[in-house]
């Protein structure tokens, strides 16, 4: 019979829908004809996969030759159908390969000469693959090209083979050739130089509070003048935060490759995202027509996400930023199906305490000045950010001569995240399994992990007082719960609470805006 079929998948978001692909050869005038809801890259392929089968001396059928991609109603992307439909098309002429083609999983895109190139979103398909291997009647194997190896290596468990061109795979269908199986575990990835806090010079106040913002994972606005160091402080906070895990690496890989910034590379580091500040809401929280691309909040998943000059961006396009930072993700709607990008990110902002930007002594900017321009930082979003941190020209010194490294800064750092994590263990049923002490539900810690008697007193005549709102309190709470764990302490005291006050201090905003209204 001049039919066969093999297994492939398409990408929606950084989740993998599994594809099944048919062939079939029959009478009619020589051609491929592909149906299936497929895009102009897969329907293009046609030429390129003959050539290819031509070039490496393989069969191919002098007939015409249908294919079909199902789910039929599921639209169809990406250049990694090009060797399952090859192979399918060949199947049905060899009745050797049939069975073997319906028991494996492909992914690759063909080269004129026959060789394979690597796949942009492979992690997916992967993880999609492998539920198949666990299933009854489901697959023996996945085969993906050898330019694809360090992102196989992340997800193998022994069953991932190795190929470099379309000829080797199909002299190991038939039996003639043994492909080259993935190694387990993470592969070894070359440690690249990343910006260290030893550059800087000076500025203790604010690299104490950078440790702080990053033992906690929390939000952080940053005002200054322009040359007081946000933006170099701001991208070495990846450098002490904690090294990325397994399965961060596989998430972080699959986003950045469906945004198409990923390089065919692993991302091995915690991103660090920093969009222009003209960016649009589209760009920010993600979108597109046809199959929709993860935004800037998505790309930092799993690392910072840095907006310079947020003032000069549009409020409604910050406002954005407030349900993922709630939710920790974005839910995008299309043709009556969601897509789903993951958004926990920490997030960093910066601006200039002006328009002018000169130091306070120096600044003839008045009140409604600065009103307007910290405007597009709403209420709404402020109350989600932990930390406001007030960079200056005072610290400054010339050389970073005796300053400390991001290594011993991330030691600590880890150690508080560790003693955060063992804490949040033991009742993940109500913390909705986070263990960073900025993710942990507020009205829960409030009531189960309070501070003590003294602390809470304080809490609760700022409160009374109207100087802090009830979120407010939450988030003062989680930085006294991270300042407790800098310092070993089991439960924040008075001190630790006083001083995540004054981290939480805004007056620069709120003077800007009362003056305005006087």
């Amino acid at each position: 019979m001049p039919l066969a079929s093999t297994l492939s998948a398409t990408v929606e978001g950084i989740r993998a829908r599994i594809v099944r692909v048919e062939a079939n050869v029959g009478p009619g005038l020589p051609g491929m004809h592909i149906v299936g809801l497929a895009d102009a890259a897969v329907k293009e392929s046609r030429e390129r996969i003959r050539t290819a089968c031509r070039n490496s001396s393989l069969p191919w059928p002098k007939t015409k030759a249908m294919v079909s991609l199902s789910p039929a109603h599921l639209p169809k992307a990406g250049s990694q159908f090009d060797l399952p439909i090859a192979l399918a098309v060949m199947g049905s002429l060899d009745p050797r390969a049939q069975r073997a083609l319906s028991r494996t999983f492909f992914v690759g895109e063909l080269a004129l000469d026959g060789s394979l190139r690597p796949v942009p979103e492979v992690l997916p398909m992967l993880l999609a693959a492998q539920e198949l291997l666990v299933q009854e009647g489901g697959i023996d194997r996945i085969v993906v090209p050898r330019a694809n190896e360090h992102q196989a290596q992340l997800v193998s468990r022994g069953d991932i083979v190795l190929a470099d061109s379309l000829a080797q795979v199909w002299a190991w269908l038939v039996g003639e050739e043994v492909l080259e199986v993935a190694s387990v575990g993470a592969p070894s990835i070359e440690q690249g130089r990343q910006p260290d806090f030893a550059d800087i010079a000076g500025q203790g106040p604010e690299r104490r509070i950078m440790e702080v913002a990053a033992a906690g994972a929390h939000h952080m606005l940053m005002i200054g003048p322009p040359g007081s160091g946000k933006s170099m402080l701001a991208e070495r906070l990846p450098s002490i935060l904690p090294a990325m895990d397994v399965e961060e690496m596989v998430t972080s890989t699959a986003i950045h490759a469906a945004a198409g910034i990923a390089g065919g590379e692993l991302i091995a580091h915690r991103p660090f995202i920093a969009p222009d500040p003209s960016l649009s809401k589209a760009q920010l929280i993600g979108g597109g027509s046809g199959i929709p691309r993860p935004g800037a909040v998505s790309q930092a998943h799993n690392g910072v996400l840095f907006l310079d000059e947020a003032s000069e961006i549009a409020s409604a396009t910050l406002d954005a930023l407030r349900i993922p930072l709630e939710k920790g993700e974005v839910r995008l709607r299309r043709s009556n199906r969601d897509v789903i990008f993951p958004a926990d990110f920490q997030l960093i902002l910066a601006m200039n305490p002006c328009p002018c930007g000169k130091p306070a002594n120096r600044c003839r900017c008045s009140g409604a000045q600065r009103a307007r321009y910290a405007r597009s930082i709403s209420g709404p979003l402020r109350d989600r950010l932990d930390i406001v941190c007030r960079t200056s020209l005072d610290n400054a010194v010339l050389n970073p001569n005796g300053a400390e490294s991001s290594t011993a800064i991330a030691q600590r750092v880890a150690e508080a995240r560790d003693r955060a994590a063992h804490r949040w263990r033991t009742c993940e049923e109500h913390t909705n399994g986070a263990l960073t002490n900025a993710r942990v539900p507020g009205p829960w810690l409030r009531r189960y992990f309070p501070a003590e008697d003294s602390a809470m007193m304080f809490l609760s005549s700022m409160l009374a007082r109207g100087e802090v709102s009830q979120r407010g309190i939450d988030r003062i709470l989680k930085l006294s719960w991270t300042l407790a764990d800098l310092t070993g302490a089991q439960c924040p005291h008075l001190g630790h609470v006083a001083e995540a006050v004054d981290l939480r201090d805004d007056q620069t905003l709120l003077s800007a805006r009362q003056e305005a209204s006087a």
